[in-house]
């Protein structure tokens, strides 16, 4: 008995200088349509829709910044010239500085094909396999990958918390289980 309450009291002890050194996440102010945040499929895809359209077409920043938590993070991965993987952390608005000129000179449509979801109390976790078009008027996409999202409920609303995402390529197909089913 003395054992396990000496445990207790160090496990305690550690983790209070810890939990002292994480500074509190801002609190995060829904504007966010309800309809938008409700379910993990909805925010993904509200997540989609607003950065999807045509060339020219300006995208709806203030929607796209209500879906992410103040904390979250958008991840693109891939490979650099000498084949080495590599990852890259930005913000939401650092994400709309460096995409909004190609999404809205080139035009860009991103569509879910295929989705895989894991669910535990109050987070979510969606594997969503898209394609990108520059026109829905396509006949071919020009890419495809995978995005990771990662989803937090506080009770009211879901949030995004990351967007992880690789893009298909020779090397690195995409799996079949992360692929609609064969007809």
């Amino acid at each position: 008995m003395r054992l396990s309450i000496l445990a207790a009291a160090l496990a305690l002890t550690f983790a209070a200088p810890a939990a002292a050194q994480t500074a509190p996440a801002p609190a995060p102010v829904s504007t966010a349509a309800t309809a938008d945040v409700a379910t993990p499929e909805a925010i993904v895809a509200a997540l989609y829709d607003v950065i999807s359209g045509d060339a020219g077409v300006a995208r709806d920043w203030g929607r796209f910044r209500s879906l992410f938590h103040p904390t979250a993070r958008l991840m693109p991965s891939g490979v650099n010239r000498e084949g080495v993987g590599v990852v890259r952390s930005i913000t939401p608005d650092e994400y709309i500085t460096r995409s909004e000129p190609l999404l809205v000179g080139e035009g860009f449509h991103e569509r879910e094909i295929a989705r895989r979801t894991e669910r535990f109390g109050h987070i979510a976790h969606v594997w969503t396999t898209y394609e990108s078009l520059h026109s829905l008027a396509d006949p071919q996409p020009f890419a495809r990958g995978i995005n990771s999202v990662q989803l937090f409920h506080d009770g009211t609303r879901w949030w995004i918390l990351s967007v992880y995402w690789q893009g298909e390529t020779p090397a690195a197909p995409i799996p079949a289980e992360y692929l609609p089913p064969a007809n």
